[in-house]
């Protein structure tokens, strides 16, 4: 295996996360034509945290919330529910225009209407994240942790976020705990901060274990060249995404793992998905195939959490990304954001093509 983990832990895998809620209109309905929404915690990080959790392992998110918030009430109970532990201050709201958590509405697409989500985040209360408010030493040292994984919309989110990720990477790396980094670059939060965040962005990628991105996050958020070679079938494209993922390799030396998801959209309801991951000198490649989607947003996610459970279960490489492969798929079965895995039958049936009921 080319990740050595710690073999004394409390935490298989910590989080750092602003949590916020979602709505979507029931139905697969456009947001301006439906007054009935189901609403969920949400983040892109809890969503990753979710696969390991609820298939049996320790993990803590890192977070803030608003004191007396209903609403983080509400999150607080689901993160309960989705067995993650979670610790962070609960930070007075500070009056009507204080801080609030984000709101996330999301028009889930159907058929030739493609998906649009409508992000609402003035006065996030996960902009407030601070080293100061976790004890790292207690957590690196007294409780340990395998894998720390960091996004790039938590180091973007703010000034002060972007600081609490590198302080959080390095305490990391101090204690001999392996850093997983999916860059998740926004274009509306690099906007006029493109040096302060490439020079954020890279600091974490150098220390890195792992390193998960498409083509758009590896140019704009490290600045590396994309793919020069295939054509628009997604198929065809795989060398191209070969060299550019040798490309990030040469820059970022310290990092074993380099994986990203393909997809091909041909419609909101089916998708051809694949991923491709560097394993040290080792290709794994998973060809495009149909899925069936119900609604796409978390897939990446789940592709994430379940590629660093196999890391975490100590599984042969090729395996991780497989396994990754099938829980992305999975959450995009789900009107949730992150997928539920019930074991990892229901997962390696999915990986499998196994659609027949189980009784």
């Amino acid at each position: 295996m080319s990740i050595q983990l710690k073999q004394e832990y409390k935490w298989s895998l910590v989080v750092p996360s602003s949590m916020g809620v979602r709505i979507t209109p029931l139905d697969q309905q456009p947001v301006q034509s439906t007054n009935m929404f189901m609403m969920q915690a949400t983040s892109a990080e809890s969503n990753v945290a979710s696969i390991p959790s609820y298939l049996g392992l320790p993990v803590k998110v890192l977070t803030s919330f608003v004191a007396g918030s209903p609403i983080a009430k509400f999150i607080k109970s689901n993160l309960k529910s989705r067995m993650l532990e979670f610790e962070g201050p609960d930070v007075p709201q500070g009056g009507p225009w204080g801080y609030r958590h984000q709101f996330n509405i999301a028009d889930s697409g159907c058929g030739s209407r493609g998906p649009r989500v409508y992000n609402d985040r003035a006065g996030e209360i996960g902009r407030t994240l601070n080293v100061g408010d976790f004890d790292l030493k207690r957590l690196f040292e007294r409780e340990g942790v395998q894998i720390v994984h960091l996004s790039g919309l938590i180091a973007a989110l703010s000034p002060e976020t972007g600081q609490f990720c590198l302080e959080l990477a390095h305490a990391a790396r101090k204690h001999d705990c392996r850093i997983s980094f999916d860059l998740n670059y926004r274009a509306s939060f690099w906007k006029n901060r493109e040096a302060e965040l490439h020079d954020i962005f890279s600091e974490i990628a150098g220390i890195a274990d792992v390193l998960v991105g498409n083509e758009e996050d590896f140019q704009l958020g490290l600045g590396i060249a994309g793919p020069e070679s295939g054509g628009k079938d997604l198929a065809t494209k795989i060398d191209g995404f070969k060299e550019m993922i040798q490309r990030v390799k040469k820059t970022y030396t310290n990092a074993r793992v380099f994986a990203t998801t393909l997809r091909q959209v041909v419609d909101a309801n089916i998708h051809l998905w694949g991923a491709i991951m560097l394993e040290g000198d080792n290709w794994h490649i998973v060809e495009p195939r149909r899925i069936t989607v119900l609604d796409r947003i978390g897939g990446g996610d789940g592709f994430v959490g379940g590629l660093l459970y196999g890391i975490l279960k100590y599984w042969p490489p090729e395996k991780w990304i497989q396994f990754g492969w099938a829980t992305g798929a999975l959450a995009t079965t789900m009107l949730t954001d992150y997928a539920q895995p019930v074991d990892e039958e229901q997962v390696w049936s999915i990986w499998e093509g196994n659609a027949r009921v189980k009784r």
